[in-house]
């Protein structure tokens, strides 16, 4: 009677009664004392500036001005003035930041929910509906990425301002908006800009989701929109929750596109476009320049944390089950 022997694969090593391989190595000296301790030092470093920003815009304004942001664990003296002074402030040296936080969340969530929106569909139409010439139009999707936004700006501020002609035919308008209708112009261009990289990002994800899958819900009737809805989209999220990341950040720190295509008006200005302000004509008022930096940083902050969980849990998750 002969018993098998198991075997080890080429390039892997017995170590404790385990297969050690090189990605089981690289494994364990990730999980190592010496890793953790380099990981928390790293992470302690990075954190220190946004810390000692926000100690800095909590503090007295003639505490920041003569003693360093560390001194206040000597001599803690700590205030709200300067955030009331910037967000609420009336006097024109105040930021007046309020109104301008809420132009910059006007601005933001339909920048992201638009190419989220629009991207998911294309791309499973690029990845599970055959039709003609559906690679090409992949390929110029993809080559879109290249054009830097520069290029972009000045045709399509030319669009808005005086539409469409062909032949001295006026096939679209000029938008002639004003005021707050200028948002929709900040929502259509970071839209286009961020199409080409959302549809690349989501359709590689969604091209590799079982086919299987797909088939057996076809065998039992379902069409296309209930197919995208009920099966794609939940199995999707990691990858929207990674655009989302990306594209909010982007957008919520953009100063270029909303300045040129939103105009600095206290009407339809974000958060960017006042900081600049502050920081080139005001730039001896720290107690102010730090407590509209902070504030500048806590929602993308909490979007970020927030998402970031949301996504690495939905890496983890399979696919498929059974």
């Amino acid at each position: 009677m002969t018993t098998a022997t198991p075997t080890v694969a080429a390039g892997a090593q017995k170590v404790d009664g385990t297969t050690s391989t090189t990605a089981g190595r690289v494994r364990r000296r990730l999980n190592s004392r010496t890793a953790t301790l380099v990981s928390i030092v790293i992470a302690v470093v990075w954190t220190i500036p946004t810390f000692g920003l926000l100690i800095s815009s909590l503090r007295p304004e003639d505490e920041i001005k003569t003693t360093g942001w560390w001194t206040a664990f000597t001599n803690p003296q700590f205030t709200l003035e300067n955030y009331q002074q910037v967000l609420f402030g009336r006097s024109s040296s105040s930021g007046q930041l309020a109104s301008y936080f809420i132009n910059s969340l006007a601005i933001t969530i339909p920048s992201v929910l638009f190419p989220l929106a629009f991207a998911a569909l294309a791309a499973y139409a690029l990845a599970w509906i055959k039709f003609r010439g559906r690679d090409w139009l992949y390929i110029a999707i993809f080559a879109l990425q290249i054009v830097p936004l520069q290029m972009a700006l000045v045709p399509l501020l030319r669009f808005f301002s005086t539409g469409v002609t062909l032949g001295g035919v006026t096939l679209m308008p000029a938008w002639d908006l004003v005021d707050e209708q200028k948002f929709a112009q900040v929502w259509f261009a970071h839209t286009c800009f961020a199409l080409p990289f959302a549809v690349f990002l989501l359709h590689n994800f969604i091209s590799q989701l079982p086919g299987d899958l797909m088939e057996a819900a076809r065998v039992d009737g379902a069409t296309h929109p209930k197919i995208f809805r009920t099966i794609v989209l939940p199995l999707i999220t990691p990858a929207l929750a990674a655009f989302g990341i990306f594209q909010f950040l982007w957008v919520w720190n953009d100063l270029l596109v909303a300045l040129i295509f939103a105009g600095g008006g206290n009407e339809t200005a974000p958060l960017t476009v006042r900081l600049a302000e502050m920081a080139g004509t005001r730039g001896s008022e720290w107690q102010r320049l730090t407590a509209g930096a902070f504030v500048s940083i806590v929602v993308p902050l909490v979007v970020f944390l927030s998402l970031q969980r949301f996504f690495v849990r939905g890496l983890l998750a399979g696919s498929v089950k059974g």
